[in-house]
């Protein structure tokens, strides 16, 4: 997406859950908006604060970001690292990025060498470190990062914009603590379930996805759609239990029994309805 002078662009994929509350903040600045997508938000607020507007981001991304202006190329990774965002600096000086490692493989440039700390890694811990990745000059954007690279001043060190702090313990009773996670966890569930596409829930049976089910009959106005996968081997199989957390909450449930030669998935999406 451009802005409408089109001196800044973005390429993003993600999701901005609190983008209406940061929305209206910038409306409030002067700013005006052509469409009503969390990506043109993303624009202005880097027009508004420029890095500081990860801050306000309540969300799952992971975006690069051309400003002309600047002659500078942002990159920026949710708090998490739930979306994956690789780069790699070429011999010509350029630099490249992919939301996957394969867009990066696609440039000749790229010398297709594996990394021997990585897979030193791997073989040690058995997966390659959020900010390395398998192939001989890749990284990845560590979670909670950015990278601010201006034309012919190199690639800069990535800055962290947010990690967890553990430096000032809550002393609240155990029962307040509680409270609070109910709270956010509902808050949480609520605001993804603002969306233009249909929503659904694969609910395994644990603990986990049981509450965020809960969370979103709560929520909801009509039956909230779930679906479960099970094996064919009593041991592994919980769909008794999802069939359970179905009935309790009045889901609209579907379930799929997979054997562990059933090869022929990929050719059906079909959930059989829960008896």
């Amino acid at each position: 997406m451009l802005t409408p002078d089109e001196a800044v662009a973005i390429s993003y994929n993600g999701e901005i859950y609190n983008f209406r509350e940061v929305r209206a903040e910038l409306e409030s600045l002067g700013h005006h908006f052509r469409t009503e997508s969390d990506t043109e938000v993303i624009l202005a607020g880097w027009r508004q604060w420029g890095p500081e507007c990860l801050t306000r981001l309540n969300g799952m991304f992971a975006f690069a970001l051309y400003d002309a202006g600047r002659d500078a190329l942002f990159l920026a990774r949710d708090r998490l690292g739930v979306k994956p965002l690789f780069y790699a600096e070429l011999s010509d000086g350029a630099l490249i990025f992919a939301s996957e490692l394969k867009g990066l493989l696609a440039h000749p440039l790229l010398r297709r060498v594996p990394s021997a700390q990585a897979i030193e890694d791997y073989l040690a811990f058995g997966y390659v470190p959020d900010d390395a990745a398998i192939v001989e000059g890749v990284r990845k954007l560590p979670a909670g990062h950015y990278l601010l690279a201006r034309r012919g001043r190199g690639v800069p060190r990535p800055v962290s914009w947010w990690d967890v702090d553990f430096s000032n313990p809550s002393r609240r009773s155990v029962r307040a603590l509680e409270e609070e996670m109910v709270e956010r966890l509902r808050a949480a569930v609520r605001s993804r379930m603002v969306a233009d596409v249909p929503l659904g829930a694969f609910l395994s049976g644990g603990v986990d996805s049981s509450a965020v089910v809960a969370f979103m009959a709560e929520a909801s106005r009509e039956a909230v759609e779930t679906c479960a996968i099970g094996f064919d081997e009593a041991d592994h199989d919980e769909t008794g239990y999802a069939a359970e957390v179905a009935s309790l909450f009045a889901t609209h449930h579907r379930s799929r029994i997979v054997a562990s030669d059933d090869f022929g998935l990929h050719r059906s999406t079909d959930f059989s309805p829960h008896r």
